[in-house]
């Protein structure tokens, strides 16, 4: 049923001109269409997702969207450089490093908030 269809994040902002400056200047997106309605569609890889403004922006307490990159190490690096601070846990299953990197099997992954405190990701896994 669905499985047919692409599927794209959405993650709120409570500040759009503050939070566009962060995923167009911090992370390098560029915007692909501006939805009428408030909106900002991002293209990313072969996927998308749109950035958009709610009062509940932040409120979310796990991860709004994961990036999977060839070499997360070179990302931090390049995020780090950026001025993005990665997370530390100290959780049952989730311990990261010095970094924010952590391992979980196959997977290896690091935790960054945006400006409103949306939890994102970057990472490794297994190939498809």
């Amino acid at each position: 049923m669905l499985n047919d269809y692409p599927v794209y994040a959405t993650i709120a902002t409570g500040d759009l001109a503050r939070a566009r400056s962060f995923y167009e200047q911090t992370l390098g997106f560029t915007v692909e269409m501006e939805d009428p309605t408030g909106g900002v569609f991002y293209r990313s890889g072969a996927t998308r997702f749109l950035l958009y403004e709610s009062q509940f922006a932040g409120t979310a307490q796990q991860t709004v969207a994961t990036w999977v990159v060839d070499d997360a190490d070179a990302m931090i690096d390049e995020l780090v450089g950026k001025g993005v601070t990665f997370e530390q846990y100290d959780l049952p299953g989730l311990k990261t490093d010095e970094r924010g990197m952590a391992e979980l099997g196959p997977f290896r992954g690091a935790w960054f908030k945006d400006p409103d405190g949306n939890i994102l990701n970057v990472g490794t896994g297994p190939a498809a």
